[in-house]
């Protein structure tokens, strides 16, 4: 008999905003090609989704009586009474924003004492009650769904997976692809170190996207070294031919990921003013969106590059495709990245990379340029070598797209599935 997963993510592509809808997809596919059924729920599914390989569950549409709901969390441990309706209680902020959330038809009253959530499936301000409430939906989903072990990616789905195992008593895997200090450093959130802490506590394995992001979760967070297990990310094969087309004459380095502080960008803008010495005939993409896009553009301004720098805003799917057909080299001076999937992406589309020896990536690539973050110099010289030495460049993208090749998310969820078959006795 096959494996039957639950899994618990937050997003799903063809609507993502970052490398984890990716991977989720990549490891759902791999997963069902090594005969394995994978149930996956989210806060908020659009109908779009690819279902070839996984059931899709659109947490959206669950019922539930919140009177019987099993609760997950601390802080939700009263109800209050709207227009007859029993309502999570945190705090009376949070009563105002409930009933303006009602009214706004963010909740949706079921009839009778059953009710749905409706999510947003967002990052946004309601993020932490979202969280929560995903929490209530999952042990209903986990009372209804067969499945034999539970799978839960990222801090925003461990309420959720803690509440299916408290639920079924079946055994719980979490996926850490970033912890709370890759994103926020040493200025982290503490209700978000927390959840991550619980979740991984309450797990019976835990699998970490790299050796790097591992030695963070045994020694940051106190998780017991044996049972959390590195767990490599890959890349979807692309079978469409990326043609090389450019609409200017210059070189184009193009840096592409979210604009925070974990990926760098900062970097990438000193990094262009080192390169834009020695050469001015070279432009600059950066593809992305994130907090940090305000100080980033006030920088590049300063610097006197503007007319040098380009601004796409956060790309997706073919237009992804686009932007490698049109860069010469790509940049990921991430200061802390677990692991790093678009490398990978650039590489398949034959881009050459230069890649920060902060990113566990690094720890499965032989072609691509490692160097540390902060060098803005060393940085500056790999680019300028690829610019400018075609035998340089043509060695690293032939070699780098071979490499990827062996890169296969299927091998990835065939070392999952023996993970699931240890925590389930099968071996």
């Amino acid at each position: 008999m096959p494996i039957k997963v639950l899994m618990f993510g937050w997003e799903f592509p063809p609507h993502i905003s970052g490398g984890l809808g990716t991977a989720c997809y990549g490891l759902t596919k791999g997963l069902a090609l090594n005969g394995v059924q994978v149930t996956f729920v989210m806060p908020k599914a659009s109908g779009d989704e690819d279902t070839s390989y996984v059931k899709i569950v659109n947490g959206s549409n669950i019922e539930f009586d919140p009177r019987n709901s099993l609760l997950t969390n601390s802080e939700l441990t009263s109800y209050i009474q709207v227009n007859s309706k029993l309502i999570p209680y945190i705090g009376l902020d949070d009563y105002y924003n409930i009933i303006n959330q009602i009214e706004s038809g963010v909740f949706e009253i079921s009839e009778g004492d059953k009710r749905k959530y409706i999510f947003s499936g967002k990052y946004g301000p309601n993020l932490m009650q979202e969280v929560n409430q995903y929490a209530t939906i999952a042990a209903e989903i986990a009372k209804k769904e067969n499945f034999d072990i539970i799978h839960a990616h990222d801090w925003l789905t461990y309420n959720a997976g803690i509440a299916a195992k408290r639920a079924t008593g079946k055994p719980l895997v979490v996926h850490i692809h970033a912890t709370e200090f890759d994103r926020s450093g040493e200025n982290y959130n503490d209700i978000v170190y927390n959840m991550e802490k619980e979740g991984m506590m309450f797990a019976d394995k835990v699998c970490a996207v790299s050796d790097l992001t591992r030695n963070i979760v045994i020694n940051r967070y106190g998780i017991p070294a044996e049972k959390v297990i590195t767990l490599h990310n890959a890349v979807e094969p692309n079978n469409k031919e990326i043609k090389r087309h450019k609409f200017v004459s210059e070189k184009i380095v193009t840096f592409l990921g979210r604009v925070t502080f974990q990926k760098g960008p900062d970097y990438f803008v000193e990094t262009a003013k080192r390169v834009l010495e020695l050469d001015p005939n070279v432009r600059f993409v950066l593809a992305g969106d994130g907090d940090m896009m305000p100080r980033i553009i006030e920088r590049v301004a300063e610097l006197g590059i503007s007319d040098r720098f380009h601004f796409t805003g956060f790309l997706r799917g073919d237009d992804i495709d686009t932007m490698f057909g049109m860069s010469d080299v790509y940049v990921m001076p991430s200061i802390s990245e677990p692991f790093g999937i678009s490398p990978l992406e650039a590489m398949r589309a034959r881009v050459p990379v230069v890649i920060s020896k902060q990113s566990g990536v690094s720890e499965v690539l032989t072609h691509a340029i490692k160097v540390d973050f902060w060098d803005i110099d060393a940085t500056a010289d790999a680019i300028y070598g690829l610019l400018h030495y075609p035998a340089l460049s043509k060695l690293f993208a032939e070699k780098g797209a071979a490499e990827v090749d062996r890169l296969k998310w299927e091998n990835v969820a065939k070392k999952l599935l023996k993970i699931y078959e240890k925590t389930l006795h099968y071996e």
